[in-house]
């Protein structure tokens, strides 16, 4: 009787691998799409749709590896960060443009991502099983530990003091917008990682509506995009990534994979800058070293992606990294399905509900589906793609889907009072992010700080 069941998880993993490879190697070419932003309402909109555990994970996966595929695309062809970890690939990818080569830079930001990805599930993985045995010290310290990794988060962020200094009035506004909703039955969790989510979205949405703030964001002519023409230089559709670098390239993507597979507490956007620096530290000849340094760090942005999600969701339960704290937040809290109890760390999310080869297996199978989407297309297609997309794709058409679906998502958590909580983070939030650098990562981290470090805080101190 197992293995019918067994088969149909499959099955549903499988598909809903495939819709998260599809939907978001789609949302990679659209520049400036933030994964945060992207993701995170996604994979809460699966998961309150009650879709089983293994297709949860395998959808997030294959959706956040996809996306760090195909957003190489706008980075290397049209000079424009495909979303926040593709910002660190943009100098290098430019000077190949400058070069004319920019269908080179593509090829090794493509290729440094799937040879990076395959690495990084199983060393994942095995992290987070050496990790799993202080699982339980660790949850029973969960208060003390979110206020730690808070505080921590923050100094490494682009904000350093300034954004530890930040987590005191952050939590406190968290903590008041909680006591008004309480005074009207309302309790929210949902709204406020939404509003800390699309934060910059709402504070750009402001500051165009103020007249002072418009001004600042004119333009005195359309920005125009150049594309060389594309080259290809393999048979078949499906190239060998191995081929595709040299095996110069190929070990320090390896290498900086397996580094970054072992880290889970510090700023991607960080761990791309560091190992792309040490990469090209190494290297001498100048063309060498910039498609080097692009395909070491394109695997870093896969690799630290997959790492700061498994090794806190495998081992502990609870979102102790950026990348758990944020774009994977649904994974571990998502009410009432998924959820890190405020009291006691206690948690019910895929933590508890798949096994550490379940892990694995789904989570290689998403990688899987993903480098059968977006690999061949990014290395076939991407100067069409990135054509399409540039000339007929509105950006404020996908801006306008993403805030009409936490519309109504916040309308049906709290009704009136969940889109008020939403508009008072996001607006808070976004406004912090764009002046002091108090990223969405530090945010997360601050938003846990308020329902689990500051009761227990609290009651230590009655």
């Amino acid at each position: 009787m197992s293995d019918p069941i067994l088969l149909e998880q499959i099955m549903v993993a499988a598909a809903m691998g495939l819709l998260g490879a599809v939907v978001f190697a789609a949302i990679g070419l659209v520049s400036g799409t933030d994964e945060t932003t992207t993701l995170a309402p996604l994979t809460l909109l699966v998961v309150l749709l009650g879709v089983p555990p293994a297709g949860v994970f395998t959808f997030f996966l294959a959706g956040a590896v996809a996306k760090h595929m195909t957003h190489a695309v706008p980075t290397a062809l049209l000079g424009i960060p495909g979303d926040t970890l593709a910002t660190p690939l943009l100098q290098d990818a430019n000077m190949l443009r400058k070069l004319g080569v920019p269908h080179i830079a593509l090829r090794k930001m493509v290729s440094g991502a799937i040879v990076a990805a395959f690495v990084a599930v199983p060393l994942a993985v095995l992290f987070a099983v050496l990790l799993a045995p202080f699982g339980a010290a660790i949850t029973k310290s969960a208060p003390w530990i979110f206020l730690a990794a808070a505080v921590l988060i923050a100094y490494f962020s682009a904000g350093r003091w300034a954004a530890v200094a930040l987590l005191v009035p952050f939590v406190v506004v968290i903590i008041a917008l909680q006591s008004l909703t309480a005074k009207y039955g309302v309790k929210l969790s949902i709204s406020y990682f939404l509003g800390i989510a699309i934060g910059p979205l709402i504070a750009d949405l402001f500051t165009v509506i103020s007249p002072m703030g418009r001004a600042k964001m004119m333009r005195d002519k359309v920005r125009t995009f150049s594309l060389a023409p594309d080259v290809k230089g393999w048979s078949g559709y499906f190239p060998n990534p191995l081929k595709v670098m040299d095996r110069t390239q190929t070990r320090w993507t390896l290498a900086t994979a397996a580094i970054s597979s072992a880290t889970f507490v510090f700023s991607p956007v960080a761990m791309t800058v560091v190992l792309g620096e040490l990469v090209g530290s190494r290297i001498k000849h100048a063309y060498h070293r910039l498609t080097t340094v692009l395909s070491a760090r394109n695997g870093v942005t896969e690799a630290t992606y997959i790492a700061e999600a498994l090794i806190p969701l495998i081992a502990f339960g609870l979102p102790l990294s950026p990348v758990a704290a944020g774009p994977a937040a649904p994974l571990f809290n998502a009410p009432p399905r998924f959820t890190v109890d405020a009291a006691t760390g206690e948690t019910h999310n895929l933590h508890n509900l798949l096994n550490h080869w379940e892990f694995l297996g789904y989570g290689m199978l998403a990688v899987l589906l993903a480098a059968v989407v977006s690999y061949p297309f990014a290395m076939n297609y991407a100067r069409r793609a990135a054509l399409f997309v540039s000339r007929k794709v509105s950006h404020e058409a996908i801006i306008a889907t993403f805030v009409g679906l936490i519309i109504v998502i916040s309308i049906w958590e709290g009704q009136f009072l969940g889109l008020l909580v939403i508009l008072t983070m996001g607006l808070f939030g976004g406004l912090l992010s764009r002046l002091f650098g108090f990223n969405t990562g530090v945010q997360f981290m601050g938003y846990y700080t308020a329902v689990l470090s500051v009761p227990a805080i609290v009651k230590l101190m009655a």
